[in-house]
Order: C-alpha cells, then sequence, then structure tokens
C-alpha cells in the first residue's frame, strides 16, 4: 500500500432511531434523529482542522446527512463500496433477537443468512482502500458502524473479523495515517461532543 494520503478521516454517522434501540440497519434507508442531526452539526468544528482533498460517502441516506450536516456535503463523492454490512435475513433485529434463533451467532466470524459474509465486506473495504491510497492528502470518508470497523482492519492489514475488537460509536471520528511506511490506527472512536451510543 502506497502511504498517499496523509490521514484518512473516518466518520461514523450520527444517531438514528435504529442505532439507537441496537437493531443491524445495513441497507435500510433511515434518517438521523434530531439528536443525530446536532451532532453532525457539531462534526463541522472538529473536522475544520483538515483540508480534505477528497471526501467520500456512503449511498445511505444517514450517511450523506452527516455528510452534509457536518459541511462537507459540497465535496462528497458517493461509494457503493461505503454502504454498511448488508444484514440480510437479520436485518433490522438486534442480536438479541438473533441469539434467539441462533444462539451462537457472531457477526463477524458468520456474516448473515442472504447477506454479507465478513470476507464480502473486506473485499468492499479493500477496494475502498485502494482508491484511498491514489489520493495526495487527507481524506473524509463517511459510513457506518461495521463498515468502518472493518475498513479499519484491512487498513492495519487485520482480517475483516478483527473489527470485532474495535468498537465504534455513532457520530465518532477515527484516524487512519501512517508511522513512517506502516499504516497505523492513529486515532480511534473519538466521541469528543457525540452522541456515545452503540
Amino acid at each position: 500500500m502506497s502511504p498517499a494520503p496523509r490521514e484518512v478521516v473516518l466518520v461514523r454517522h450520527a444517531e438514528t432511531e435504529w442505532s439507537r434501540a441496537g437493531r443491524h440497519t445495513g441497507r435500510t434507508d433511515i434518517p438521523l434523529t434530531e439528536g443525530g442531526r446536532s451532532a453532525a452539526r457539531a462534526l463541522a468544528g472538529r473536522l475544520r482542522r483538515w483540508r480534505f482533498a477528497r471526501v467520500l460517502v456512503s449511498p445511505l441516506r444517514r450517511a450523506r446527512e452527516t455528510c452534509e450536516l457536518s459541511g462537507l456535503g459540497e465535496l462528497a463523492e458517493v461509494r457503493d463500496d461505503l454502504a454498511e454490512w448488508d444484514y440480510g435475513e437479520y436485518e433490522g433485529l438486534t442480536t438479541a433477537e438473533i441469539h434467539e434463533r441462533r444462539p451462537s451467532w457472531n457477526l463477524w466470524r458468520d456474516g448473515c443468512p442472504a447477506g454479507e459474509s465478513p470476507e464480502q465486506v473486506g473485499a468492499r473495504a479493500d477496494r475502498v482502500i485502494a482508491e484511498l491510497s491514489a489520493v495526495d492528502g487527507a481524506v473524509a470518508v463517511f459510513s457506518h458502524g461495521h463498515m468502518l470497523r472493518v475498513l479499519g482492519s484491512r487498513w492495519i492489514e487485520l482480517p475483516p473479523g478483527t473489527g470485532a475488537r474495535l468498537a465504534l460509536s455513532a457520530g465518532a471520528l477515527c484516524i487512519l495515517g501512517y508511522e513512517r511506511e506502516t499504516a497505523v490506527l492513529a486515532g480511534w472512536n473519538d466521541v469528543a461532543q457525540a452522541e456515545v451510543r452503540a
């Protein structure tokens, strides 16, 4: 991987009704809550420290809305690869509800029936990283909790399932960077001025 972008700022979308309730929100296209909109606006001040060469965003409304309210909407380039994990039959369910059907289920190991496997999400993350590697300058990436956790894992060349170890709250910022030539997680799950919601 070429260390072209000095920093990649990952932004998880702000709160939705489903994220607040712990429901798996993959491809269901729902808006932010009022609290989420307020948190997204607050991101503008936090993102001012960077001059972004590119801004990439998921096609889903909650990520696009977070990007727009944070002041970067005019620069946004939609990337289908940044959509959230496709939860298939588990869309809209909580982990507890899934465990009632399948007690030993683990997203990071098993994926979702009629949805995506960890390897498929990892392949999407790898395509995003390849695009990021061609950028000269800082990049902002607006996406979703599980997708960004996989992206962080793949950035440091670990398997997609390692994302299980990278908790990420709604409205949080993360920084991917380099220590010399080595890709690193320079900052993770920064929720200053954001609502802390899993």
